[in-house]
């Protein structure tokens, strides 16, 4: 479903990256001030669900863009968060001071880019990155995402999450818009992630590695390989991927010339008595 696409707008590389998976199955609405997004597929997906301000938060903001939330979403009860996001490059981090009060979690996360790349500093010669393919395959990679929750999301939950999110990358790549990658070592599945396209604009999702695999040169290894596919055979000039700025797989990410250019805030709650909404903004 695609209504009222807005291709020059928001300013942010990593949230314009964003709409490629927005503009595929969900809704996206211009409201001058704000976009809302809408996945009406998985309602508990918090940032599938979201409004995207044109202006940082400030004294005040909160309880407007909360009428707002409801509003927009009155006609999806199954909607059970908040999910705020904001891109105003001048402004910056804004005044979260009222968010994190009501109890939000606030988050900043980098953006990096790269026009080219090169191998990482710490490579494994024994990885074998390719397109996952078969259904064999696609039902691997889904299980390798979903072992590698988070600590804090409800298996059940974080299943059906996950499995709505695969099948929407295998759709997207059935559709030419992009490939998800494995890393194996000896035919054994070790890493996984996507890359999708609008354009000559290529965006990454999910990197995950198997915990038994981590600090051996996998991930580095898989981001490069990927990566180099994305611009030889996928016709990308430019590829994006966006990461917790505080998180060690910046730095690797890095390592294969990816450069941190700006950078995202979002803000996000939801009712802790009930299931927990789930899906981070690098789902």
């Amino acid at each position: 479903m695609k209504q009222n696409k807005t291709n020059d707008r928001p300013q942010s590389l990593g949230f314009r990256t964003e709409m490629i998976f927005h503009h595929f199955d969900g809704i996206v609405l211009d409201r001058n001030d704000y976009l809302v997004v809408k996945t009406p597929s998985n309602p508990g997906f918090m940032f599938g669900n979201l409004l995207l301000f044109f202006q940082a938060p400030r004294l005040g903001s909160l309880e407007k863009w909360k009428t707002l939330f409801r509003g927009e979403f009155k006609d999806t009860p199954a909607v059970r968060h908040f999910t705020f996001l904001w891109d105003s490059p001048s402004e910056g981090t804004g005044d979260v001071t009222e968010l994190r009060t009501e109890g939000f979690e606030v988050d900043f996360s980098v953006v990096l880019t790269a026009l080219s790349v090169h191998p990482p500093t710490k490579s494994n010669l024994q990885v074998e990155v390719r397109p996952i393919m078969t259904d064999t395959e696609w039902k691997e990679v889904t299980e390798a995402q979903i072992f590698s929750k988070a600590a804090e999301y409800d298996e059940k939950s974080y299943r059906q999450f996950k499995e709505k999110q695969m099948a929407r990358y295998r759709a997207m790549s059935e559709k030419g818009l992009g490939h998800w990658f494995g890393a194996f070592i000896n035919g054994t599945l070790v890493g996984d992630l996507g890359v999708y396209q609008e354009g000559h604009i290529g965006r990454f999702q999910s990197v995950e590695t198997h915990p038994d695999f981590r600090r051996q040169g996998v991930c580095g290894t898989l981001v490069y390989e990927s990566a180099k596919y994305a611009f030889d055979k996928m016709g990308c000039t430019h590829l994006v991927m966006v990461a917790d700025e505080n998180y060690h797989a910046a730095k690797i990410y890095e390592s294969v010339g990816f450069t941190p250019t700006s950078k995202e805030y979002s803000a996000f709650w939801w009712d802790k008595k009930s299931a927990a909404p789930i899906g981070g903004i690098h789902a």
